[in-house]
């Protein structure tokens, strides 16, 4: 089950989180009524199933994408800081986990090749995610390892097993 949530200018102009928060709050009460072993189910079956809307005005002619426009960027900035774990969650099937990286992490777009990353940028990223993730998953009783070697193949990426020796 898709859960869509809807973000409109004045939304992402105030950094209003109100959206997000009602839909994610919702799903950690229902975890939180569930029995322990059952929570942990309830959370794990909204994997990737989180996918935004983004309603947000241009001027006529302005070809920027939204990654591009710093008020977006900043309401993106301001969610992840209030759920970092929040790519557990992202539709990577449909493309919001790139979304969600662009509009974290420096980039350019090219014609020719798409997104360019700012490669160190890039790098800082998918570490803050690994370890933020790792977290979270094992608190949640989710097993981690095969997401995260996932998720870091969405950005190019191949992790070594020795890595998650370490954490």
């Amino acid at each position: 089950m898709t859960i869509t949530i809807p973000l409109n200018t004045d939304c992402i102009n105030s950094l209003d989180l109100s959206p997000v928060v009602t839909e994610i709050e919702k799903l950690l009460q229902e975890g939180a009524m569930l029995q322990q072993g059952a929570a942990q189910s309830a959370i794990a079956s909204y994997e990737q199933q989180l996918h935004f809307d983004i309603d947000y005005a241009l001027e006529p002619g302005d070809p920027r994408e939204l990654s591009e426009i710093p008020e977006v960027r900043l309401w993106f900035i301001r969610l992840d800081t209030r759920y970092p774990w929040l790519p557990f969650l992202l539709d990577w099937k449909t493309g919001e986990f790139a979304r969600y990286a662009a509009m974290l992490v420096p980039h350019q777009f090219s014609t020719k090749e798409g997104i360019q990353y700012n490669p160190e940028a890039l790098e800082i990223f998918l570490m803050h995610k690994l370890f933020a993730l790792n977290d979270w998953l094992q608190q949640q009783g989710i097993p981690s390892k095969s997401r995260l070697q996932s998720m870091a193949q969405l950005l190019g990426y191949e992790l070594d097993d020795a890595l998650f020796e370490m954490f």
